[in-house]
């Protein structure tokens, strides 16, 4: 089996894969800092909020303020939250030449979010579901496919 490719922190290898990495994406009209602000800011149903936390000045503020139950959380979130994460994830892996090309590169490699402070997205220090890394893996099966349709 192909040895894991692991990443967190932005300073690190592959960190180009965290959210928390400085790449803009165009969504919904708008261009968001990073693919974190983007998903942090879908978690409120007031406008207000949403544009507050797009001009968070770091993706780690604009964590922090979705993290704050003072404001008007959507009922919805739980059911939506891995369709927009793969919604920023795919805007951020298409939108930017270099990082499709990095993530095309792991081959089939298990792409995995490694950190102890995340239990859902990331694999919890080895028990969690790594939903960021499986939801990286599905863009770059996708990325593939594309490339290999559009190849005459």
């Amino acid at each position: 089996m192909t040895e894991p490719i692991q990443f967190y922190s932005t300073a690190d290898a592959y960190g180009e894969f965290s959210n928390f990495a400085a790449y803009p994406i165009e969504l919904k009209g708008k261009t968001w800092p990073t693919s974190e602000h983007y998903f942090q800011a879908q978690k409120f149903a007031g406008q207000p909020d949403k544009e507050e936390i797009r001009r968070a000045s770091s993706p780690l503020l604009a964590a922090r303020m979705g993290r704050d139950r003072q404001r008007p959380f959507r009922t919805d979130w739980e059911a939506v939250k891995d369709s927009i994460m793969r919604e920023a994830v795919l805007a951020k892996f298409t939108q930017h030449a270099n990082l499709r090309e990095i993530l095309l590169s792991t081959g089939d490699a298990p792409i995995v979010e490694h950190t102890t402070n995340d239990n859902y997205w990331g694999d919890g220090g080895g028990s969690g579901k790594n939903m960021l890394g499986l939801i990286l893996m599905e863009v770059r099966t996708k990325l593939r496919e594309e490339a290999t349709a559009s190849q005459p």
